[in-house]
């Protein structure tokens, strides 16, 4: 695309609507997402509350390994929590991205496995960071995107009415997790201000922990070979050392391919530590 064609009749130059925001939240995304929505359809209700044995062994890492095997050591004061985009529209059935994640976020129990990790670090007082994403009207005039970007403004995935404006945000895909929110919004909880693509590149997140001495990372949230992968590699060259929670991501999986299976590869290659949640969960609590 090169460009957009919007018509919002509030002269903003966009066609962003209080309607067309609540309905775009609601729609499963369509076209050529729908081969690989046509398996995730079938899931119901609830998600795991760990990864499922079947993904556990589908995604293992090798039994005889031929990289070298580095590890993260948490120091209390200089680790943080950090969580990538925990809303609605990642991590809820009522998301308009359900029907290509929800089948890698069900088999990963990628939901309860992110409200351990907010409950563990709560209790050892370990900072927590959360990298957001949302978009406003202004965001749908950008003369040119890439293929996520291009889906992600044609389903109203993350739109908000402007940044000052909550109207329709409560329960909104924008919005948080419903379970998350006492943890988000205790008050302690830094939530930094949007991406706009994939990595922290453009927000606060890097002087908001660097602010507060923070130079080793646990990173978990969606999605993990898009906005997880591209805050790993960012924090990387900004000097941290990140240790990524691989059961408390998930990915979309398309005829193009599994986004997981391509996120988990390439932790396996660059990150300082790949844990699963609940060795995570022992890590904090030693740490405290």
């Amino acid at each position: 695309m090169t460009n957009h064609e919007h018509h919002h009749t509030d002269g903003c130059g966009c066609d962003v609507t209080p309607e067309r925001v609540d309905m775009a939240r609601r729609r499963l995304m369509a076209g050529a997402a729908g081969a690989a929505a046509a398996g995730a359809a079938a899931i119901t209700g609830t998600t795991a509350t760990a990864a499922t044995d079947e993904a556990r062994a589908y995604y293992a890492d090798p039994e005889t390994p031929g990289l070298p095997q580095i590890d993260m050591d948490i120091v209390p004061g200089r680790t943080a929590l950090v969580v990538t985009d925990p809303q609605i529209d990642f991590l809820s059935e009522d998301g308009v991205t359900w029907g290509v994640v929800g089948e890698s976020v069900t088999e990963q129990g990628t939901v309860d496995n992110i409200e351990k990790l907010f409950i563990a670090a709560k209790a050892a007082d370990m900072p927590v960071f959360i990298s957001p994403h949302y978009y406003y009207p202004h965001d749908h005039n950008w003369n040119f995107e890439g293929t996520l970007e291009a889906t992600m403004h044609a389903i109203g995935m993350f739109d908000r009415l402007g940044p000052l404006n909550l109207d329709n945000f409560e329960g909104s895909g924008a919005d948080w997790m419903p379970q998350y929110k006492k943890y988000i919004e205790d008050g302690k909880t830094v939530v930094c201000l949007p991406h706009k693509v994939y990595s922290p590149a453009q927000n606060d997140l890097n002087l908001q922990m660097r602010k507060r001495g923070i130079d080793k990372v646990i990173l978990a949230g969606m999605s993990a070979n898009l906005c997880t992968q591209a805050h790993l590699y960012e924090l990387l060259e900004l000097g941290y050392e990140v240790a990524v929670v691989r059961d408390a991501t998930a990915g979309a999986k398309v005829p193009e391919g599994d986004g997981y299976l391509a996120a988990i590869i390439n932790f396996r290659m660059v990150a300082n530590g790949v844990w699963w949640t609940d060795e995570a969960v022992e890590r904090i609590g030693n740490s405290a």
